[in-house]
């Protein structure tokens, strides 16, 4: 019964972690290796389709992943001289785009809220079309590194569990 509730638990944590590789509040690669580890306990430790080494690399990659999300927007925001403001027009035109015209409405709002942004900040267009893509490039490379962990957590549990 136990083991059943993990794999349940499991489940729902990998699939909490692929939503949050999209939303910025939730930790996606985190909860997407807490779902692996879930089923890691229900099989007692040991698993066809994995084993430690493979935890230990999926736990981390995602920590890994999961700070080069955080700074990578800056990292694009300095390199192409956007400003703070403009990383997070980049942030709230994503999740705007995302609710409104999902799933390619993530990207475009990610660049047209950083565009908006720098040009509200003052920038003239010219700049803010470089700061914003330079956000929105660096906003996408976090978001696609997050994907391939969880993707991967997911993977090994789909995996384990028909294997």
């Amino acid at each position: 019964m136990l083991a059943i509730l993990l794999i349940g638990l499991g489940a729902l944590l990998i699939l909490a972690g692929l939503v949050g590789c999209i939303l910025p509040v939730i930790p996606g690669p985190p909860l997407s290796f807490l779902g692996l580890l879930a089923l890691w306990a229900a099989r007692g430790w040991s698993a066809e389709a994995f084993n430690g080494l493979t935890m230990a690399a999926v736990g981390a990659a995602a920590v890994i992943v999961t700070v080069l999300d955080t700074i990578a927007p800056a990292i694009g925001a300095k390199r192409w001289g956007a400003s703070k403001g403009g990383v997070w027009g980049c942030i709230a035109g994503m999740l705007v785009g995302m609710i409104w015209f999902p799933p390619f409405g993530m990207i475009l709002g990610a660049w047209v809220g950083a565009f908006a942004a720098e040009v509200v900040i003052g920038l003239p267009f010219g700049a803010a079309f470089k700061a914003s893509f330079g956000v929105f490039v660096y906003t996408m490379l976090g978001v696609g590194l997050k994907v391939l962990v969880s993707l991967w957590a997911g993977y090994l549990f789909v995996i384990e569990l028909v294997g």
